[in-house]
């Protein structure tokens, strides 16, 4: 099985999820650290899409000035762009598999594409 995982190494979850993946035997995961190579818009967009959400369902206000800038309440393409400008307003973990794409909160829900 081949992963790729949108992973921050300061987040609990994200590392929870990817010790998850990394057990899998055979398991072939790739790790992007998003904050220090950002997603480019087409790619969260096509994420987030995957995942089966709205943007501002994958908009991370904890810790972040999202809410201040009022992206909860912004059009999706307006979002997209803040989240290609600023990878931190992304909420993690994305991973990726041939069965599909979740945003793994909790990190549970990668069960769901294994």
């Amino acid at each position: 099985m081949k992963a790729v995982i949108w992973h921050n190494p300061n987040c609990g979850t994200s590392r929870k999820t990817l010790a998850q993946l990394q057990d899998i035997d055979g398991a072939k995961v790739t790790v992007i650290e998003y904050l220090k190579t950002p997603y480019a818009a087409d790619k969260i967009a096509q994420l987030i899409a995957d995942a089966g959400l709205k943007p501002a369902q994958a908009l991370r206000l904890r810790g972040t000035d999202a809410a201040e800038r009022g992206l909860p309440d912004a059009d999706d393409a307006t979002i997209i762009a803040a989240m290609a400008e600023n990878p931190a307003y992304v909420e993690r973990p994305f991973v990726e598999t041939d069965k599909g794409v979740r945003l793994c909160r909790p990190q549970e829900k990668v069960n769901e594409i294994l």
